[in-house]
């Protein structure tokens, strides 16, 4: 045991256990994201019997999972041979790389799992340009363990949440064709099947 924890901290193994390091957690964190969405969606919006819905959950599990293992190695990897090119430096244009290349062969593969996550990453990227609250931007500082995330600017949000609600609502109305499916059947859900009632029952208990 005393060799294996030798092993295990060894400075010049580091960077190579770290990316095996990052595969466990992709893998697990994508099963703890997407199982219990994809169970979700399988009870308010599945079809066919519950032996073929486990399957679907299983299949969408399965690849998110492998998903973000394959993207976290491969961006770690990518990450170390640049810096090992550059004599050991990281350069900031580096992680740019690293994530561009990971997400065109990881994520390049049109799937409905690939598209909720690249559309979940996109929003987060442009919710990065609002201001902030009660700092303007500044140069990250070298050690990234001091940087703490810091809440838009409420002035701001309320205009970003404003324009993001108005135009999805009229994409909704006149091109439903270009949401993403599972928002679509989100919305169909909540804004047109609410439209149409027989009975008390499928009023208030059941929606058809």
């Amino acid at each position: 045991m005393s060799s294996i924890a030798h092993w295990l901290s060894d400075p010049r193994l580091h960077d190579y256990l770290a990316i095996v390091k990052g595969a466990r957690n992709g893998f697990v964190y994508g099963v703890k994201v997407r199982f219990p969405h994809a169970l979700i969606m399988a009870i308010l919006f599945g079809r066919g019997d519950w032996r073929s819905r486990l399957l679907v959950i299983y299949k969408a599990t399965k690849q998110h999972a492998l998903n973000l293992a394959k993207f976290v190695s491969l961006y770690k990897t990518l990450l170390l041979l640049q810096r090992k090119a550059n004599g050991g430096k990281e350069r900031s244009a580096d992680t740019f790389v690293a994530g561009l290349l990971g997400g065109y062969v990881v994520f390049g593969d049109r799937t409905a799992v690939n598209e909720q996550i690249v559309l979940y990453v996109v929003s987060r990227v442009i919710a990065s340009f609002i201001p902030r609250a009660g700092a303007p931007y500044s140069k990250a500082p070298a050690d990234i363990s001091v940087v703490r995330p810091i809440p838009p600017d409420p002035r701001y949000f309320s205009i970003f949440a404003a324009l993001s609600w108005g135009a999805v609502m009229w994409l909704f109305q006149n091109r439903g064709e270009a949401i993403q499916p599972g928002m679509f059947s989100s919305m169909t859900y909540l804004y047109r099947d609410s439209e149409t009632w027989r009975d008390l029952k499928t009023l208030l208990w059941h929606n058809t």
